[in-house]
């Protein structure tokens, strides 16, 4: 039977039966408009309000990371552990090439060069092992500072993404981190409600980023936040997130260049009655992924993402790896022409236009899950519709 035929009767069978069927769609109710008519109804829906420090507080204690501090997006958020980080010009950023774009994007805002870094197919995050191996063979410490020996630039962070919700191998790469004098800074956009062991992803890294954009497994419509262990980073952040404006009860006075960064009370409102659903948003996404398991276990020729051995993963967005490249474009043709909206992975950053000379390591990995990797829907909301 045809690869792409037998792949979407699946998906016909098991999934509801509207069209157009998306990848990861919000999931608004009755709590979500009470708080937001609250908001409205008390004028405070701008970057002051109740709800804010409240988001705040719900994210530290549901993540068991001392200090939250919400931003605007989840690129602010990056942008923030950056700047805290110490990033300036002229250094490099150790990433992954498989991520989102806007993983790299604020590097290029400090005036700092991406330095692009290979994959495993067991997580889809940074491999410790080539990390290691690798960085052995071009750096040098130089007093506490790692520099790149071809470039002679200084490598200042290593900055590690959780792909599609799956937890990196956190242990191995804070070693790594910490043997070559690099901030760590978790990109956990994706992975909000993902362990390893008994710590949540952003927990690891000296500072870390979310994301609760409309696609993420919660929304505040757009939204992001920076979690630390460190109360100084967390003080400095929140600063920084509000334009360095020193407290007073009139004056306006600013002590450093800051960012307009702060989320609006409005979207903190939406973001904080979402919270509190994600315990069942975890559970139906866990559903999901468990059906799609048993149901492409009947092909031989794919293989359904799952999971690291000892975390538990959000399931952010269900990854289908196909044979080759032809055999995923097959299928993003035949899904998209009956209105079933699958994704490729994000096209390798070191293919971007705009990093085509930045610094990399050879990204075998990196390659082969782009070339056969299809992303298919996985709103939590389709489980309450099939089962």
């Amino acid at each position: 039977m045809n690869l792409s035929k037998a792949i979407l009767d699946i998906l016909c069978n098991l999934l509801p039966s509207q069209r157009p069927l998306s990848l990861h769609e919000p999931d608004i109710g009755h709590r979500e408009k009470t708080v937001i008519a609250d908001c409205l109804d008390s004028g405070w829906v701008s970057s002051m309000g109740q709800y804010v420090d409240r988001f705040e507080q719900d994210l530290s204690q549901y993540t068991q990371i001392p200090h939250a501090i919400a931003t605007v997006n989840g690129t602010a958020a990056l942008h923030t552990c950056l700047v805290l980080a110490g990033v300036t010009a002229g250094d490099e950023v150790l990433l992954p090439a498989l991520t989102f774009i806007g993983s790299a994007n604020p590097v290029l805002y400090q005036g700092a060069t991406p330095h692009f870094i290979d994959c495993e197919n067991e997580t889809l995050g940074v491999d410790p092992q080539q990390l290691s191996d690798y960085l052995q063979d071009i750096t040098e410490l130089r007093g506490d500072t790692c520099y790149n020996r071809n470039t002679g630039r200084p490598i200042r962070a290593l900055l590690v993404v959780h792909v599609l919700g799956h937890p990196a191998h956190m242990t191995a790469l804070a070693e790594i981190a910490e043997r070559y004098q690099l901030m760590l800074i978790e990109d956990a956009a994706e992975s909000l409600g993902s362990w390893r062991g008994n710590r949540h992803t952003g927990s690891w890294g000296h500072l870390s980023a979310l994301s609760f954009n409309g696609n993420k497994i919660i929304t505040s419509g757009g939204g992001g936040a920076v979690l630390t262990n460190d109360p100084e980073l967390a003080q400095r952040a929140k600063h920084l997130t509000t334009t360095a404006k020193q407290a007073h009860p009139w004056a306006v006075a600013h002590d450093a260049v800051g960012f307009n960064y702060r989320l609006p009370n409005l979207n903190a409102a939406l973001g904080s009655a979402q919270l509190k659903q994600l315990p069942e948003r975890l559970a139906q996404k866990r559903q999901l992924a468990n059906r799609y398991a048993e149901a492409f276990a009947e092909i031989s020729n794919v293989q359904l993402q799952t999971e690291p051995t000892d975390c538990q993963s959000n399931h952010w967005l269900n990854l289908l790896l196909l044979p080759n490249a032809e055999a995923r474009d097959a299928l993003l043709t035949a899904a998209h022409a009956q209105d079933i909206l699958l994704r490729p992975f994000w096209a390798p950053l070191h293919q971007q236009t705009m990093f085509a000379h930045a610094p990399c390591m050879n990204l075998p990995h990196t390659e082969s899950l782009f070339a056969r990797g299809v992303c298919l829907p996985s709103s939590a909301q389709l489980m309450a519709a099939i089962s």
